[in-house]
C-alpha cells in the first residue's frame, strides 16, 4: 500500500474514532499532546486501524506509538509484509 493511501486511511480512522480534523494530522503530531487522544480512545483507534488495514497490532507494539508517524511506519511495514498464516494444528 502506498504511503499516501496509508496517510489518508489513518486520517480517516482518526477522524471517525476520535473526531480529529484531517488538517490537524501530520506525521509529527503527538497522539496525546497534539491530538488529545487518551489511552481508551487510542485502543479504539487501534481496533479501527486493524479493521481498516487488515493487520493485527499487538498491544506491546501500539503502546509505543507516540506520533502519527510511528503508527504510519508500523502500518507501512505491516502492510508490505506477507500475510501471517497460523501454524497448522497437529
Amino acid at each position: 500500500m502506498a504511503r499516501d493511501e496509508l496517510e489518508d486511511g489513518f486520517a480517516e480512522v482518526l477522524g471517525t474514532v476520535a473526531g480529529i480534523d484531517r488538517a490537524d494530522i501530520a506525521p509529527e503530531s503527538s497522539f496525546t499532546e497534539d491530538l488529545g487522544i487518551d489511552s481508551l480512545t487510542m485502543a479504539e483507534v487501534v481496533v479501527a486501524a486493524e479493521d481498516r488495514f487488515g493487520v493485527l497490532l499487538p498491544d506491546d507494539d501500539w503502546a509505543r506509538f507516540t506520533t502519527v508517524g510511528d503508527a504510519l511506519r508500523y502500518l507501512e511495514q505491516s502492510t508490505t509484509a506477507p500475510p501471517w498464516t497460523p501454524p497448522r494444528a497437529r
